[in-house]
């Protein structure tokens, strides 16, 4: 199954031209290519190398980025994931593909076990409403028990539920209000998390988003939902003040 990572394009990430630097294209590329191969492994995974990469266009500075990464070759302990960075204009929803390439991953054999599974057959990913993206906790967002922090969660939340606000409103969204946010299970250095965010209402302004996070451990596969908030998006003009995205008329609550 392919994994996907979508991230914000900040000044931090840019170059002095005010694009994606290579660099950080091609992290967000590793990582991908990483938790595509480790989930498929299920074993210690590393990166062998990479063949070809090519970059066709720039991301720009406020620009979301969706990387993503799928095995297409797998052998006794080694594997190919193809992986994509495409760039997407928040407000006008414009997608280009910025760069593409195959990295070669290693899961080497340790003792009593075989070779790696084949190639995935269905490939298809659920529709169900949810916006699925996925990340992966690197120590240095734990806390001294080992596990992911609170403050570092609740940033992840929040910018999932900013993407998906923008996706349905298409336009420029700020955050008003969380409902409720509520921990039920710790997320441990080294699980991978997926977030999955969806639209619940739409006001005349506003978007309610529902966002879950969910821990998996590589290695084991088990999952279990870590997190749940809901958050009020609103859109707004380029003075700040709030901008109605929908009319009285369509409107609508969907959950």
């Amino acid at each position: 199954m392919s994994v996907t990572l979508i991230d914000m394009v900040f000044p931090g990430d840019a170059n002095h031209h005010g694009t994606l630097f290579g660099g950080v294209g091609l992290a967000h590329l590793d990582k991908v290519a990483f938790l595509a191969a480790a989930r498929h492994a299920r074993r210690h995974t590393v990166t062998a190398g990479c063949e070809r990469i090519d970059f066709a266009a720039p991301a720009r500075i406020g620009e979301m980025v969706e990387a993503t990464g799928r095995v297409v070759r797998v052998g006794r302990s080694s594997m190919g994931v193809e992986v994509e960075l495409r760039a997407e204009a928040p407000v006008s929803g414009e997608r280009r593909l910025c760069t593409r390439g195959v990295f070669n991953m290693v899961a080497p054999r340790e003792a009593g076990q075989g070779d790696l599974p084949p190639v995935p057959v269905d490939d298809t990913a659920p529709e169900d409403g949810w916006l699925r993206a996925a990340e992966m906790v690197f120590p240095a967002w734990t806390n001294h028990y080992g596990t992911l922090y609170g403050g570092d969660a609740l940033k992840l939340m929040g910018k999932a539920a900013f993407i998906c606000a923008t996706r349905r409103a298409r336009a420029v969204m700020v955050m008003a209000a969380s409902n409720r946010i509520d921990f039920s299970s710790p997320i441990r250095e080294g699980d991978m998390v997926e977030l999955a965010s969806r639209a619940t209402r739409l006001g005349r302004t506003s978007v309610t988003i529902e966002v879950e996070l969910w821990a998996e451990g590589l290695l084991t596969g088990e999952r279990r939902r870590s997190a749940a908030a809901e958050f009020v998006m609103v859109a707004v003009d380029e003075a700040g003040r709030p901008k109605t995205i929908c009319s009285p008329a369509t409107a609508l609550e969907t959950a």
